[in-house]
This record gives C-alpha cells, sequence and structure tokens, in this order.
C-alpha cells in the first residue's frame, strides 16, 4: 500500500516547483511528478524578466527552482503520470513506470504543448530541419538558413537567438504586425540577420531527407517558394490536459482549466496552477506561473486543515 501524501504536485515547472516550496513551508507532505523538468520555461535561451536576475537562461533558472524545492524537503519524482482516479477522499495517480501515489488534494501544474502549424511536411520532417526547440537545435543550424514561424515574443526571441548562429534568420507571420513586447520587437528589426515577412502563410515543407524550402502564400502575389535548412515553428501553445478528461474538470472552450482566485477548480481537492490555467489574465509568464503555484499551495493547505 502506497504512502499518502497531503498534495502531491504533476508538473516540474515553475509552477509546480513554487507550489512545492510553499507547500514543504506549509509543512505538508508533498510529492512534485514531471518528466520534464522545468516544463518548457527550461528551454528558454534567455529571461529577462523574472526578479532578481538581470539575464538568466531558463535551464539554470529552473534548476534553482528544483534545488530550492527539494532543500525545503520536497519529493521530486521524474516520470510522467498516465492516470488519475479520485477514490472517496483520496486521489491515485499512476505514473508510466507503473508507480503509484495517494494524495489527499493535488495541484495540477500541467503547463502547455507547442501548437502544430498542421501542415504538410511539418512531422515528415520533425527531426530533419522542423524544430519547435531554438534553444536545442540552433546550433544546428550554424552558417544555414533557416526561418521562425510566429510573430509573438517566443518567435521573436527564438529568431534573436538564431541570428547567433544561422547566416540568414527569415520571421514569417501571417499579420501585418507582430504581437512581441515592444522592447523584443525593436531588438528583431534592428537586427541584420533578420528579415520579417508579414502577411504571410506557410503551405507547406518540401525537401528529400531533409527540409531544403517551404511553398509560402502572400495575398498581393500568391504562391512563391523560400529556400531554407530549418524551420523553427513558434506559434503558441495548448494546454496539457489529456491526463484530466476524465476527472469532470471544467475548462473554457480552449482547454485551459477554470481556476477561482485561490486556485480551485470545480472538483474539491484538486487545484491547478501555471500556463494549464485560466488564471493571471492568461499572461502565462514564470511570474504568474510561480504566483498561482504559490497560490494553489495555501488553497491546498487550507482545504486539508478545514477537512
Amino acid at each position: 500500500m502506497p504512502n499518502v501524501y497531503d498534495l502531491i504536485i504533476i508538473g516540474t515547472g515553475p509552477a509546480g516547483y513554487a507550489a512545492a516550496i510553499y507547500a514543504s513551508r506549509f509543512k505538508l507532505k508533498n510529492l512534485v511528478i514531471g518528466e520534464i523538468a522545468g516544463g518548457l520555461a527550461s528551454e528558454a535561451h534567455k529571461i529577462e524578466n523574472y526578479l532578481g536576475f538581470v539575464e538568466i537562461t531558463g535551464r539554470d533558472l529552473m534548476e534553482k527552482f528544483r534545488q530550492q524545492a527539494e532543500h525545503f524537503g520536497s519529493e521530486i519524482f521524474n516520470d510522467n503520470v498516465v492516470e488519475i482516479k479520485k477514490n472517496k477522499d483520496q486521489f491515485k495517480v499512476k505514473t508510466r513506470s507503473s508507480k503509484d501515489f495517494l494524495s489527499r488534494t493535488l495541484i495540477l501544474a500541467l503547463g502547455s504543448a507547442y501548437k502544430k502549424l498542421n501542415v504538410r511536411g511539418e512531422r515528415e520532417f520533425l527531426g530533419k530541419g522542423v524544430s519547435y526547440c531554438p534553444t536545442c537545435d540552433g546550433p544546428f543550424f550554424k552558417g544555414k538558413i533557416v526561418a521562425v514561424i510566429g510573430g509573438a515574443d517566443s518567435a521573436v526571441m527564438a529568431a534573436i537567438h538564431l541570428s547567433e548562429f544561422a547566416q540568414q534568420v527569415y520571421l514569417i507571420y501571417r499579420r501585418e504586425k507582430l504581437r512581441a513586447e515592444p522592447i523584443w520587437t525593436e531588438r528583431v528589426q534592428q537586427n541584420k540577420k533578420v528579415q520579417i515577412i508579414y502577411q504571410t502563410n506557410v503551405l507547406e515543407i518540401q525537401g528529400r531527407n531533409k527540409v531544403e524550402k517551404m511553398i509560402l502564400d502572400q495575398p498581393w502575389q500568391g504562391k512563391s517558394e523560400l529556400a531554407v535548412d530549418g524551420v523553427f515553428i513558434e506559434i503558441g501553445s495548448v494546454p496539457n490536459v489529456a491526463l484530466i478528461k476524465d476527472l469532470g474538470i471544467v475548462s473554457d472552450k480552449d482547454g485551459f482549466i477554470n481556476i477561482k482566485e485561490d486556485g480551485s477548480t470545480s472538483v474539491a481537492g484538486i487545484f491547478a496552477a501555471g500556463d494549464v490555467t485560466t488564471g493571471s489574465n492568461k499572461l502565462r509568464q514564470v511570474i504568474t506561473a510561480v504566483a498561482e503555484g504559490a497560490i494553489a499551495a495555501k488553497s491546498a493547505y487550507e482545504y486539508l486543515r478545514k477537512g
């Protein structure tokens, strides 16, 4: 019979680690389960807007979070959760390695996954020129020509990062104006290695054994070809909610978990935090994920104290 935890936190990103730190300080016996240490935040090549650090890589910041969570007594188990079941006043969590854990409360810090472009060639050339992680794969394109698809913060930051390796970077966006923060927009516009192509859609990614070109669609001139060695897709994210589909948790039309101000969901004993939620006005930054994690942990503590 597995030990019963006061709280199990599912997700090892900023929200999960913050929840763990606060849970430990509330003297809750807690376990953090997650497959990817740091989540998507660990892939950020540069973070400049988290208090206390003028500049730090996502990987380094997430490692500091992990160390702090462990320092205060949280248990961290690196595995993928495959099933959650509610049994009376407890939750049973099963991992891919067939480990079972029981808890009186849960915090879902499930994060998000990369949104797909859904064009021909995207899946076929994944790992052969198509990538969703400029931090991971950027160095492989030294002296090459690459394209970044998207126009918000992540896309603009990716273009700037890739310009450190690539000979030429095309930033392709379907709208007339970038949606990134003004400081990032200014930097990318001043970068001589980045060419921004507005009002353009990607129709197809082509090549033989690897990416060689893209087929573009521009309203004023129709279809055209662009020769590239790599394509980095940065068009946003979708919530990781497949795991909770049978729990009856209410989500919004886009799948993000509805939470109240205290981080609670529609199911008693289950709280949520970070990018997977509708909280923080959907800002979805490291700093907001951390705040939601702290709030959810305090709410779990109060829930248990009342119970």
